[in-house]
């Protein structure tokens, strides 16, 4: 799903454009290898036990990387990064609504093991996308990282989507109970928003979603 950022040239903005990248990229290798470790290391010392405080553990590091991924679209944008943007912009709304909407919104849903899953999927294609990106920009390449960057996330992402579907259902009887964001709006529009309805209808645009992804990469592969 990640082009080939073009190496650092003649130019001195395009030099300066690719360090900038090559940062970029090193903050959300360094934060997602982190997560990825911390979570490896914290199921091999205390097993099952470790799943149901993922959340705590490492929630805030992960909020922070999802939030600063905000920033690849503005990438697309100006021109830096060539990707499609609008896959790029549905994986990362899909991860923005169900971490800061449905998960931290939610005590509850927070020690659920379909956290601790999704996590682990998440963080598995990003540290091979982030490995692969920060060295795209030096111009180094390899081989089996370019084919793993390409490849990997045919199976995980798919997975990664069932992992958020799941996620709502469990988030579902919570958000009914304590009617979070379900809200009445005031005259003269008189409109009740009860939100499990509105979480509902994105169950369901989530497989549309993941069509639509699947088939936006695939296509921008052929060319």
């Amino acid at each position: 799903m990640w082009s080939l950022i073009r190496p650092c040239g003649m130019p001195s903005s395009s030099c300066t454009m690719n360090t900038y990248l090559f940062l970029y990229y090193l903050i959300q290798f360094c934060g997602h290898s982190w997560i990825f470790t911390n979570m490896i290391i914290r199921f091999l010392s205390f097993g099952k036990d470790s799943l149901a405080d993922t959340f705590y553990s490492i929630g805030l590091v992960m909020r922070l990387c999802q939030s600063l991924s905000i920033l690849e679209l503005l990438h697309i944008l100006v021109g830096i990064e060539e990707n499609r943007f609008l896959p790029r912009f549905l994986q990362i709304t899909e991860r923005i609504i169900i971490l800061f909407v449905v998960i931290t919104s939610q005590e509850e849903v927070q020690g659920k093991y379909i956290v601790c899953v999704l996590f682990f999927l998440w963080n598995l294609l990003d540290v091979v996308r982030y490995t692969y990106c920060m060295l795209s920009v030096s111009g180094t390449y390899y081989g089996a990282l370019t084919w793993l960057n390409y490849t990997l996330w045919i199976p995980v992402y798919p997975l990664s989507v069932l992992a958020k579907a799941f996620a709502i259902y469990e988030s579902l009887p919570y958000f009914e109970s304590f009617g979070t964001y379900s809200t009445k709006l005031p005259f003269p529009v008189a409109l009740s928003i009860y939100f499990p309805y509105i979480l509902k209808l994105y169950l369901a645009m989530l497989f549309v979603g993941i069509i639509v992804v699947c088939m936006l990469t695939y296509s921008t592969f052929r060319q």
